[in-house]
């Protein structure tokens, strides 16, 4: 999906470039010729990119590399787009979705805060300053449905649903500065849609047929969400479709 309400030109900085969503969306910006450049970060170093791609490494945890990455690309000129691709559902027995409280621990609640919630809020410390001021720009990091409170029918998954309800409630606060700082600007937060990657694997038995997307198929509709994206849209989470996700 072309970028078409962009100037030609567009620099974009994609985070979890190593991940299926996140490695979609910067093949998929490659490809735009409106794009000039896209920057790819991820833990170890992407091979075999697009002449437009310049591959870096950071560590979520780690805010001076953010900080570091931040004054390598904002001393190549202002950004228009910046995508938060990274995220954790499970790892090892850390952080397992509870399916009662009585499954609940410090270790998953500080594992899925600091990968879903803080390592967000801190890329957007150090990168929402380099968002262009002469034209729309956009801050979008992956958010889920299940992080909506409204939304929550089933309940379980308490670390992840909490850390991405804070992932709204972070970028919504970042919208609202934004509002005054630079008015062109939009943050919003994404939900993909049920992806087949390493993070869904281990629940996509039982998808219903056409719910489950490929990493193509949803990059392109979620660049179709940002290409549509407006200021009257800056705090919201929306659906991989465009539809409002209510807090």
């Amino acid at each position: 999906m072309p970028l078409t309400s962009y100037a030609p030109g567009v620099r974009a900085i994609v985070f979890g470039a190593s991940g299926g969503i996140g490695g979609a969306i910067v093949e998929a910006l490659a490809d735009d010729p409106g794009v000039a450049q896209v920057y790819a970060g991820s833990r170890t170093p992407l091979v075999d990119v697009s002449a437009k791609v310049t591959p870096f490494t950071f560590d979520l945890e780690d805010e001076a590399s953010i900080a570091a990455v931040a004054a390598r690309v904002g001393s190549d000129g202002p950004v228009q787009l910046i995508f938060v691709a990274t995220g954790v559902l499970q790892q090892d027995e850390t952080l397992r979705p509870e399916k009662s409280w009585s499954a609940q621990s410090p270790a998953a609640y500080a594992r899925a805060f600091a990968i879903n919630a803080t390592g967000p809020a801190l890329i957007g410390k150090h990168f929402l300053p380099l968002l262009a001021k002469d034209s729309k720009t956009v801050f979008a990091a992956l958010s889920a449905r299940v992080g909506s409170i409204s939304d929550n029918r089933l309940g379980g998954w308490h670390a992840y649903r909490a850390s991405k309800a804070a992932l709204n409630m972070i970028v919504r606060n970042f919208a609202l500065e934004l509002a005054v700082r630079n008015k062109q600007a939009v943050a919003v937060t994404l939900h993909p849609g049920t992806v087949e990657t390493s993070l869904s694997a281990p629940f996509q038995k039982g998808m219903v047929e056409g719910k489950l997307f490929t990493p193509a198929y949803s990059a392109d509709y979620l660049l179709g969400v940002i290409d549509a994206l407006t200021v009257a849209d800056n705090g919201q989470c929306l659906a991989w479709n465009g539809s409002r996700i209510p807090f």
